[in-house]
């Protein structure tokens, strides 16, 4: 699978982006998927994550009700709408792709075998 993020730009404080993510897996229904991202200097941390079906979502409490995560399994689409950004939303933005149910576990790197190669949010005040 192969997975291809964009989107990412410049952005002033308060402003918005959305970031999509084109999949090429034959049975992209069967992914579960998610954002994750990498400031400058820290680790990459779990961001939002959407289900199979595109109906259960999760985010981290850093943009929960600014950030919203969508899927379009018909176009083999995730999406990230980022509302209301802050200055600490600056970073490396990831796609990820798990084969499978990742459960209670979707919060962790390890379960997503596959990767997109990052776009980059800078936000400037």
């Amino acid at each position: 699978v192969q997975l291809q993020a964009s989107g990412g730009g410049l952005v002033q404080t308060g402003g918005s982006l959305r970031l999509s993510c084109a999949a090429s897996a034959r049975t992209f229904s069967n992914y579960d998927m998610a954002w994750f991202r990498q400031a400058p200097g820290k680790e990459r941390e779990f961001v939002a994550r959407v289900s199979m079906n595109g109906i259960s979502t999760y985010y981290a409490d850093s943009v929960k009700g600014r950030f919203t995560v969508a899927r379009d399994n018909g176009k083999n689409l995730v999406y990230l709408q980022m509302n209301s950004l802050k200055l600490e939303d600056t970073a490396v933005y990831y796609c990820a792709a798990s084969f499978g149910i990742v459960g209670q576990r979707f919060r962790l790197e390890e379960v997503y075998q596959y990767w997109g190669q990052g776009t980059l949010v800078t936000v400037s005040s």
